[in-house]
């Protein structure tokens, strides 16, 4: 049975997008040594990529360029590298190589996925993705960065969860730049 994972970054109000669903303040404090090292680090981890439609087109528009590969050669690579599974009922063709488009059954196609063998499953971004699958209990692991910035408004990664999952602590690493690395499993 495969692992299905969250990495997001989240602001201290607990936002993972502000109001306008712009990402770009969780890029601050970036120039940390060891938090880039954690970050490249992360991205050999291998397995595949999920999002929905919004984030899917934030990343396919930044890691295949030249500028990710100069500013971030390792994450960019392992971006463009390993396979993705994009989910959206509007989508008519991924751009992206390595990208699977699944228009529908979101909960019962991630469960199939699951249930395959193989290397681990991470979700970026894609808020509605997650609340949906945590709802649904397929989560098994929550990896959030929490960054010193209060945004005021945005979007959660929960929004409209109708239970509350229980969480464990498994793991934290503060970074200089303020950041804090916080890994969570689901308790079963």
């Amino acid at each position: 049975m495969r692992k299905l994972a969250v990495f997001n970054n989240i602001s201290l109000d607990g936002y993972f997008t502000d109001r306008h669903g712009d990402m770009s303040w969780a890029h601050q404090g970036s120039d940390d040594p060891k938090f880039r090292a954690f970050v490249a680090g992360n991205a050999k981890g291998g397995g595949t990529l999920l999002f929905g439609r919004k984030t899917y087109m934030l990343m396919a528009n930044y890691w295949p360029t030249p500028l990710a590969a100069r500013n971030d050669p390792v994450v960019a690579e392992r971006m463009n590298a390993l396979p993705k599974v994009v989910f959206s009922r509007t989508m008519t063709k991924p751009t992206w190589r390595n990208t699977k488009l699944v228009k529908r059954g979101l909960v019962a196609q991630v469960r199939q996925m699951k249930a395959e063998q193989g290397p681990g499953m991470v979700i970026l971004g894609s808020g509605s993705i997650v609340a949906q699958l945590t709802q649904a209990g397929l989560i098994d692991e929550f990896q959030l960065v929490l960054n010193p910035v209060i945004l005021g408004a945005g979007r959660t990664l929960f929004d409209g969860l109708k239970q509350r999952p229980t969480l464990t602590l498994q793991a934290m690493r503060r970074f200089a730049n303020g950041k804090v690395f916080l890994r969570y499993r689901l308790a079963r």
